[in-house]
């Protein structure tokens, strides 16, 4: 049976193990539960506890909260973390949290409350309670928040011997570690020194000899989609981060770096769709309903705009029943085509590659597309139109209305995320709401208008 349910690394969490670890649960074997779990990735662990419902997770935690480790509350979900550290016995918990670096410590207790936040404190060593309260002392999502203040740092003037001695003679290391960073005598860091070169390098020689030329640092104050952007760019595995006076006070690395752009990336995809950005699978179902209510009460009265256009034109409508089949064709692909925009958009805008520099060569751009779409899909739909309903002049002005919506749709997917950054809001912030509202309402009118100036 334990050879059936081996899980292979790229296989993730397999639904037959699900499926063995929830009957041990419901039978109360919490030897079998155990046995279940210890293959397990910490990721996969954290998984289950997220796909399975409230009451058997706590069930789980029950029969098996020795098996929790920092590890796995670091992977857990936001949602489900603080109802998982509420179900554990404190002394589970303040070991877990005597195994994390300062960074996941910080990122966990970022999401609970007070009580929890002094329960787990308490539970931390003297020095590794400062560490963290320290990080907690800067703004939220600032890199201060996201570094580790477990470092590895040498004086410059050190050789590579010294420095190699210093670390086999040191008690306590991150458990992950790129550079050693070199510092001044006032802390403030002047380099760093790849682990791969600290190897290969003769002892004798200077660490300052052989430092890396993408070393820069961060402040500590810095927005943590500043750090993002940085790493990203110029290819980093770590970086220092220090405070107002340039003095070392931490570490980020590449994981935590690469976090954020993937939290980045979900929260614009989620303000996109309409569903908030703290939207869960394991949210419940009035947990969802208040995240996703207000837009759709939103989205309510955007529509109620296109009906108030649509409302204008019923002589014409009552005249030409046909246009009642063709409008929805106009909208549609607007809204299609204003989304691609759209995309195109925010994602340049969240990478940077869309500034003010290159704003107008890409709105023309936008533009001359959103034009030849149009010219494409009025030849193809005017054509249709015309042929089916037997009716030249109303596949003209289906493609008149094709070009004109195509173009705004272009030009709308560029400039609605533009504008609301320029605004100081997120880009993603509702621009699908809007771009769509700006699609349909000129969809509408662009072809109401022209079927009622050209048509009757």
């Amino acid at each position: 049976m334990a050879e059936e349910l081996a899980v292979r690394e790229e296989d993730g969490l397999e639904q037959a193990r699900v499926d063995a670890i929830l009957e041990a649960v419901e039978a109360g074997d919490a030897a079998r539960v155990t046995e279940l779990l210890e293959p397990l990735h910490a990721a996969d662990i954290a998984d289950l506890l997220e796909q399975i419902g409230p009451t058997e997770r706590n069930a789980l935690l029950a029969l098996s909260s020795r098996e929790i480790d920092g590890e796995i509350l670091s992977e857990l979900d936001d949602s489900i973390r603080e109802e998982v550290i509420e179900a554990l016995p404190a002394d589970v918990v303040a070991e877990a949290m005597r195994e994390l670096d300062s960074d996941d410590v910080v990122d966990i207790l970022e999401d609970l409350d007070a009580p929890q936040i002094v329960r787990i404190l308490s539970a931390l060593d003297q020095a590794d309670r400062l560490a963290v309260e320290q990080s907690l002392a800067y703004p939220e999502q600032s890199a201060g928040r996201l570094m580790q203040r477990e470092v590895v740092v040498a004086p410059e003037h050190w050789t590579v011997g010294e420095a190699i001695d210093h670390l086999r003679a040191a008690e306590h290391l991150p458990d992950q570690f790129y550079h050693v960073i070199l510092s001044d005598p006032r802390m403030k860091p002047t380099g760093y020194v790849t682990l791969g070169r600290v190897l290969s390098a003769p002892r004798e020689a200077r660490l300052r000899d052989i430092t890396e030329d993408s070393f820069r640092t961060i402040e500590a104050t810095d927005a943590e989609e500043d750090v993002a952007y940085i790493f990203n760019q110029y290819h980093l595995i770590s970086c220092p981060v220090v405070d107002a006076a340039g003095r070392l006070v931490g570490v980020i690395t590449i994981d935590d770096a690469m976090n954020v752009l993937d939290e980045e990336h979900q929260e614009d995809m989620l303000l996109l769709a309409g569903v908030g950005e703290e939207s869960s699978i394991s949210d419940g179902s009035l947990e969802t309903v208040k995240q996703r209510l207000p837009w759709l009460v939103i989205n309510l009265f955007t529509a109620s705009i296109s009906a108030i256009v649509i409302s204008q034109f019923q002589a014409t409508i009552a005249a030409l029943v046909a246009l009642a089949a063709l409008m929805p064709i106009v909208a549609s692909t607007g809204g299609i085509a204003g989304t691609q925009s759209l995309a195109v958009a925010v994602r340049a805008l969240a990478t940077r590659d869309l500034t003010s520099a290159n704003a107008r060569r890409v709105v023309l751009r936008e533009l001359g597309a959103g034009l030849l779409n149009g010219l494409a899909l009025a030849l193809i739909l005017g054509t249709a139109g015309g042929l089916i309903f037997w009716d030249m002049r109303l596949g003209a002005v289906l493609g008149m209305a094709m070009i004109v919506n195509q173009i705004v749709a272009a030009l709308g997917g560029v400039m609605v995320p533009l504008t609301l950054e320029k605004f100081g809001f997120d880009p993603a912030l509702a621009s699908g709401t809007f771009v769509t509202t700006l699609t349909d309402v000129m969809g509408f009118f662009a072809f109401l208008g022209l079927a009622t100036v050209l048509l009757l």
